[in-house]
């Protein structure tokens, strides 16, 4: 089933999408669709554990990529949709994004996987084996706060794709300098693991979101389609 709504944004005007409830496994799964005429990529987007689809990158993303010619699919975990607030185990969250996959490829264009947080280890333990062609990270959480001797490098090294990894510069799950040899994160000054960032910081938010916007703007622009 697909509707189409109108969606208030925190950073931004009112944003159109057209929403599609997908079944899965664990329950009712939604995408939000943000199109693109003659599109080249659809960027399909899963949220983290502690959030949604409402998260400021997310939103961003939704609302720029589209004119630069990538349909954006923001996607709402069933646990989400269910109103429950905390996100299953991985396997259950891999589980239900593979069997939304088939909705995210119909429109017939190359996806890339991509996600924030939680979302963003999904795609890069999905992406390859969905027939994803890249995957973009956003605040992946390389360890949880203050263990950094409990690493998910692997996870995202593993991901076998061409991988795009954008971080908070104060993000305490994984600053930008503590990623591994060959990830090369984009930073995003003065931002936390919601890319927020301070009231004195010498960035704005709508600049910090802006550096968002056009790194993955550019990358994809750069991807072979």
């Amino acid at each position: 089933m697909i509707e189409s709504v109108t969606e208030e944004t925190t950073e931004g005007p009112v944003a159109e999408a057209n929403v599609e409830t997908v079944p899965t496994p664990a329950g009712d799964a939604r995408i939000h669709w943000y199109s693109a005429p003659g599109a080249r990529f659809t960027l399909a987007l899963g949220h983290g554990a502690g959030g949604g689809i409402e998260a400021r990158d997310l939103r961003a993303l939704a609302a720029a990529l589209p004119g630069r010619g990538v349909g954006v699919a923001l996607v709402e975990q069933p646990w989400r949709v269910a109103g429950k607030k905390v996100a299953p185990a991985p396997k259950a969250l891999d589980a239900a994004w593979a069997a939304l996959w088939p909705a995210l490829a119909a429109p017939g264009v190359p996806v890339v996987a991509g996600g924030r947080s939680a979302g963003a280890r999904v795609a890069c333990r999905t992406g390859a084996e969905l027939g994803a062609v890249a995957v973009l990270a956003l605040s992946f959480p390389l360890h949880p706060p203050g263990k950094p001797e409990k690493s998910r490098a692997e996870e995202l090294t593993g991901a076998g794709l061409p991988t795009l990894v954008v971080q908070g510069a104060r993000d305490p799950f994984g600053r930008p300098e503590e990623f591994p040899p060959g990830t090369e994160p984009v930073a995003v000054p003065f931002g936390d693991h919601g890319f927020a960032v301070p009231k004195k910081a010498d960035i704005t938010q709508e600049d910090a979101l802006a550096v968002i916007t056009d790194a993955v703007g550019g990358w994809l622009d750069g991807l072979p389609r």
